[in-house]
C-alpha cells in the first residue's frame, strides 16, 4: 500500500464525507485498465476515475462524445477488478442520461450492475437535478461535475476557464448548493477560477474534487496519462507531470527493436 497512506480500509462515499470532516485532502487519478488501475490503487490513491476520457486517451478521439455506455461499462469493469481500497466512480456518457430521467436511471443501474464500480459522475447543474435525484432513489452515488464540463464542448465552443464573469459564477455556486442538497456525495470543479472553487467547497456539505480549480478545493484529480507525461502537447497550467513516461517507454521498444533487429532477443538463456 502507498507509503502515505495508514488506513487501508476500502473507501466508500461515507469515508469521503469523512476526509472532509477530517481535513484530510483526497487523493483521485483517471484509469481505464485493469493492469494500471491495479498499479495505481495500490500506490495508496483514495479514488480512481474511470473517466470518458479514455475516448481521447485510450480511443484518439477529438472530444469525449463518441463514448458509449458500453465502452464505459467495459473500462470500469476492468478497472473494478483491480481496486483493492480506492473508490471506483464511473462517468456516466454523453447521451446516457440528458434525454429524460428514466433512461437515465435505466443507463445508471446498468452501469453499476455491470461494471462493478462504486458510484457515477455527471455533468451538469440544475437542468439535470431531476434525473440525479431519481438516481439517488435508486440506492446509486453520484458525483456531481460543474465548471469546464466536456460533454457540453460544442456548447461551449472551447476548453476555456469557466464561471470568470459573475452571472456564470453564481449559477455555479447555486448548481453546487443544490446537488449537494439532493445528496450528491462529491462535486469535480474543472477549470474555474481558484477563489470560486474554495468558496464552493465552503459552501457545501460534501467533498469538492478539483481539476484546474486551484488548492481550495478538499481533493484533487488529474487524468493519468498526462500526470505520467504519457501524453504530449497537452500543457495547460493546472497539470504537473510527474514522470516522462513517453521517453522511458520510447527509448525502452527502441532497445527491443534493435535487440530484435541483431539477433540479440532472445538470447540462449531467454530460450526453452
Amino acid at each position: 500500500m502507498g507509503y502515505l497512506v495508514s488506513d487501508n480500509r476500502k473507501v466508500t462515499t461515507h469515508r469521503f464525507m469523512e476526509m472532509k470532516q477530517k481535513g484530510e485532502k483526497i487523493s483521485m487519478l483517471t484509469s481505464y485498465d485493469y493492469t494500471m488501475a491495479g498499479i495505481v490503487d495500490k500506490a495508496g490513491i483514495d479514488a480512481i476515475l474511470v473517466g470518458d476520457s479514455a475516448s481521447n486517451v485510450m480511443a484518439g478521439n477529438a472530444t469525449t462524445l463518441p463514448m458509449t455506455v458500453d465502452y464505459m461499462i467495459y473500462h470500469a469493469r476492468s478497472v473494478a477488478r483491480a481496486c483493492q481500497r480506492a473508490l471506483v466512480v464511473c462517468d456516466m456518457p454523453f447521451g446516457s442520461y440528458q434525454v429524460n430521467a428514466a433512461d437515465g436511471v435505466t443507463n445508471a443501474i446498468r452501469i453499476m450492475k455491470e461494471s462493478g464500480c462504486d458510484a457515477l459522475k455527471m455533468e451538469g447543474g440544475v437542468e439535470i437535478l431531476d434525473t440525479v435525484k431519481r438516481i439517488l432513489d435508486a440506492g446509486i452515488p453520484v458525483m456531481a461535475h460543474l465548471g469546464l464540463t466536456p460533454q457540453s464542448i460544442n456548447k461551449f465552443g472551447t476548453y476555456a476557464v469557466r464561471a470568470k464573469e459573475q452571472a456564470e459564477a453564481e449559477k455555479l455556486m447555486s448548481d453546487a448548493i443544490a446537488l449537494d442538497a439532493a445528496g450528491c456525495f462529491g462535486i469535480t470543479l474543472e477549470k474555474v477560477p481558484a477563489k470560486l472553487a474554495a468558496e464552493v467547497t465552503k459552501a457545501v456539505k460534501c467533498p469538492t474534487i478539483g481539476i484546474g480549480a486551484g488548492n481550495g478545493t478538499d481533493g484533487q484529480v488529474l487524468v493519468i496519462a498526462d500526470m505520467l507525461g504519457m501524453t504530449q502537447g497537452f500543457s495547460p497550467r493546472f497539470l504537473r507531470r510527474y514522470a516522462d513516461l513517453n521517453a522511458v517507454i520510447t527509448e525502452a521498444v527502441g532497445h527491443y527493436v534493435e535487440d530484435v533487429k541483431n539477433c540479440d532477443f532472445p538470447n540462449e538463456n531467454e530460450s526453452y
